[in-house]
C-alpha cells in the first residue's frame, strides 16, 4: 500500500484547510486510514480515522468539532481527506496520513502504512 499526502501549507489563524491522502496498491488489507499531526519535540499525536467503508469515524477529543474525516473509494485506490477549521497556531504540524488492518484507529501502532508528512503552517 502507498499512501501520497498532500494538500500542506501556510494558512491564516481561523482559516480552514483540506488535506488529502490517496491510497493505491493493495488496498484490500486496509480496514482504517487515520490523519496524525507532529510538531517539533511532541510526540505523534491521533487526529481523527474513518473505517475504508465510511461506516465508522473517530476523532481525538480535542479536535472534535473542528475536524472533518471523509472519504471517496474509487476502483483500485481509497481517498481520504482531513478537514480542519478554525485553525490555530498550536494546529502547525507535519500531518501524517497512515492506513492500516486493526479495528484498533488511535494509536501509531495501530497502522502498517505511512504517507510522507505534510507540512501545515498557521500564522497568527
Amino acid at each position: 500500500v502507498q499512501l501520497q499526502a498532500s494538500g500542506g501549507g501556510l494558512v491564516q489563524a481561523g482559516g480552514s484547510l483540506r488535506l488529502s491522502c490517496a491510497a493505491s496498491g493493495n488496498i484490500i488489507r486496509i480496514y482504517n486510514m487515520g490523519w496524525f499531526r507532529q510538531a517539533p519535540g511532541k510526540e505523534r499525536e491521533f487526529v481523527a480515522s474513518i473505517t475504508r467503508s465510511g461506516e465508522t469515524t473517530v476523532y481525538a477529543d480535542s479536535l472534535k468539532g473542528r475536524v472533518t474525516i471523509s472519504r471517496d473509494n474509487a476502483k483500485n485506490t481509497v481517498t481520504v481527506y482531513l478537514q480542519v477549521h478554525s485553525l490555530k497556531p498550536e494546529d502547525a504540524a507535519v500531518y501524517y496520513c497512515a492506513a492500516g488492518s486493526s479495528w484498533y484507529a488511535s494509536r501509531p501502532n495501530d497502522y502498517d502504512y505511512w504517507g510522507q508528512g505534510t507540512q501545515v503552517t498557521v500564522s497568527s
